[in-house]
């Protein structure tokens, strides 16, 4: 049996189960969410809809924001591609490349940081505007954001770690990750926030916290690939100028959702007090999907389309997407429709507790069914995309995302003032069906994919599918706004009976149409 850099690029190329692969980090994925749900409901409990839950949300964001952007979203799309290419030469060039991308991603994070620090009152007002006219909330949010900026620098690094160990197949670690951000967040609320004059202070020293513990949480497997090395800082490496020849268009092409989010909160800033909270919870449970499905395609898609494209397969990428784009139609429209139809169901089972109130509940529904309309395009995004930064073809994902940006920014000025926070969330999942479709006609035009007539059907059965599910749910469980008048112990058992009634009756309807369970595996 060989060993050593041929025997690992033999199991590079050999077909991967792209289909295990996603179910890994689907089920990670699933308990971050699920954790993510404990911490938000914790958060409403203690802090609901209010002006410090305002600022929090905020200062939370804005390193998020640049998180999203720079880290997870455009350098893994920029990144990915080019360490594919290096998994195929010797061990040296690859150690080498790493040393280097890591060293140079650490020098440019940390005047980022001071800055971040320093600017804190900038960037404030740059993402809540309506602030300025509360000076208490100003304040608090510019001290929160001085606490919760250094996260990014951490975050950034967990990020670095996070795509290396995709791009050896090592899913688990990474998609597991946020769960101790979630947990870092319950524990300062309920163990730390007695210790501060202003309770909400420990939120922030718990993002802090969670960043550097998430960055080590990732070393061990780092180490067991043998890639724990020594920085290096050197801007001319050819693979580092590679990266960084992809990395200008794809910041802002990996980061419509992120981009849409930063205009609907400095529009919300200047609506009614509560805003950016309701916004905020429906939010969180439209990304519950987007995270556990879309996310998880798009981290197992990146890394074997990337390889696929290495290996000069083109078949076999054409293959691979649209496999992608079946799971996401098969997954993503019966959970919008669910999204929809249970919206405020969801909202008082999660989060009606504590300082939220009734009313806090039925304004965050009504975001969360304008964000359900666009979830089915956000989770094809994130199949599409990969195609493009697969083939480190950065710049039309570029253009068709300046094309969405523009439709979301237009609708929002439109709208935000008639309909409100609804408004905003409306004109994101706007946004997101022209990226999608855009995206999708690029790759058709192109060659590079070529829906079966298997993607159509499955589309057709999801369809049909999730409308037998919402007239079922509509038809069997009580009206909305009973979930209103119950205890917390009634709701959690109704909706029970609703995921359950749900999942079964989608599930019948996909089987009977002729949609089988072996169609869900892959290998590429």
């Amino acid at each position: 049996m060989s060993t050593g850099p041929d025997a690992e690029n033999d199991a590079y190329e050999a077909g991967q189960n792209v289909a295990a692969q996603g179910g890994i980090v689907s089920a990670m994925t699933m308990l971050s969410r699920i954790s993510g749900l404990a911490r938000d409901m914790v958060l409403s409990y203690f802090f609901g809809a209010t002006n410090v839950a305002d600022a929090f949300f905020v200062a939370f964001r804005i390193p998020n924001f640049f998180r999203r952007l720079f880290a997870e979203g455009a350098f893994n799309q920029a990144f990915v591609p080019v360490l594919a290419e290096y998994r195929l030469q010797d061990d040296m060039a690859l150690r080498q490349f790493v040393a280097a991308v890591g060293g140079n991603l650490a020098a440019v994070l940390l005047p980022v940081v001071i800055v971040g620090v320093v600017c804190a009152p900038a960037l404030v007002a740059v993402f809540a505007p309506g602030f300025w006219d509360d000076e208490e909330r100003f304040e608090l949010t510019v001290d929160m954001v001085r606490i919760t900026f250094p996260y990014l620098g951490f975050i950034s690094l967990t990020a670095f770690a996070g795509a290396v160990l995709n791009s050896h197949h090592r899913y688990a670690i990474p998609a597991f990750t946020p769960v101790l951000l979630n947990l870092s967040l319950i524990s300062a609320v309920l163990f730390a926030a007695d210790l501060f004059a202003t309770p909400v202070l420990a939120l922030a020293w718990g993002v802090l916290v969670a960043g550097f513990v998430q960055l080590v949480f990732q070393a061990p497997s780092m180490q067991r690939l043998g890639l724990v090395v020594r920085p290096s800082l050197d801007f001319r490496h050819p693979g580092v100028r590679q990266v960084g020849r992809l990395l200008g268009p794809a910041v802002f092409a990996a980061s419509v959702l992120q981009i849409n989010s930063l205009v609907d909160t400095i529009l919300a800033s200047t609506l009614v007090a509560g805003s950016i909270s309701w916004l905020y919870y429906s939010d969180r449970l439209f990304e519950l999907p987007i995270g556990v499905v879309a996310a998880a395609l798009g981290a197992v898609l990146l890394t074997n389309l990337s390889r696929l494209d290495s290996a000069g397969a083109r078949e076999r990428f054409s293959d691979t997407l649209d496999w992608g784009m079946r799971m996401g139609a098969l997954l993503g429209v019966p959970a919008a429709a669910a999204l929809y139809g249970l919206a405020l169901p969801l909202i008082a089972t999660i989060f009606l507790r504590g300082e939220l109130t009734e009313g806090d509940a039925r304004m965050a529904a009504l975001s969360l069914q304008a964000f359900a309309v666009g979830l089915p395009a956000f989770v094809w995004v994130k199949v599409l995309a990969p195609g493009y930064f697969a083939q480190q073809d950065t710049a039309t994902p570029f253009r068709i995302a300046s094309i969405a940006v523009v439709t979301n920014v237009a609708l929002n000025l439109a709208l935000f003032s008639w309909w409100g926070h609804v408004g905003l969330a409306f004109a994101t999942s706007v946004s997101g069906w022209v990226n999608a479709l855009l995206l999708l006609r690029g790759l058709m035009r192109d060659g590079r994919y070529r829906p079966g007539r298997a993607f159509w059907l499955t589309c057709a059965r999801a369809m049909v599918g999730s409308a037998v599910m919402l007239v079922a749910l509509l038809w069997l469980m009580p009206e909305p706004t009973s979930w209103l008048s119950v205890d917390g112990w009634t709701r959690a058992l109704w909706m029970a009976g609703a995921v359950a009634l749900g999942a079964s009756s989608y599930g019948a309807v996909a089987v009977l149409l002729g949609e089988k369970p072996r169609s869900l595996l892959h290998r590429a």
